[in-house]
């Protein structure tokens, strides 16, 4: 058994799509019409088959509840692995990404955390 797809709730799926793959650099998998809203996904460049993100869109109440919920204890939503915080923390910091956790050393892993401008709070990890 593996991961195929996980989810982030957005609160405007064409502004999330234009972060997650203009900034953080993912790919776009699926674009499918279903009405107002679309089955949007995004993979990493590389590993294009490997596990999708879906953009998934916030308007049902119990879904802005969970993301309200995790802000305000500065949980983050999703944690995507990269080679090394300090070089993608300076990255996007350039590009414009407010971070609410600059990089931090915890024994083995380095974190920090960003806002994806879409409602979310997202955490990059790598592990020394």
């Amino acid at each position: 058994m593996r991961i195929h797809l996980t989810s982030v709730h957005v609160d405007d799926q064409d502004k999330a799509l234009a972060f997650y793959t203009d900034v953080l650099g993912f790919v776009k998998k699926s674009d499918v019409p279903l009405g107002e809203f679309a089955w949007l996904t995004v993979v990493s460049p590389e590993n294009p088959d490997g596990t999708e993100l879906l953009l998934e869109p916030d308007q049902h109440p119990a879904a802005q509840a969970y993301k309200s919920g995790l802000i305000a204890d500065g949980i983050p939503a999703a944690s995507f692995a990269v080679d090394d915080v300090q070089a993608e923390f300076e990255r996007l910091q350039a590009l414009g990404v407010v971070f609410t956790q600059e990089p931090l050393t915890m024994g083995p892993v380095t974190t920090a955390v960003f806002d994806d401008t879409c409602g979310n709070l997202i955490q990059i990890v790598a592990q020394d």
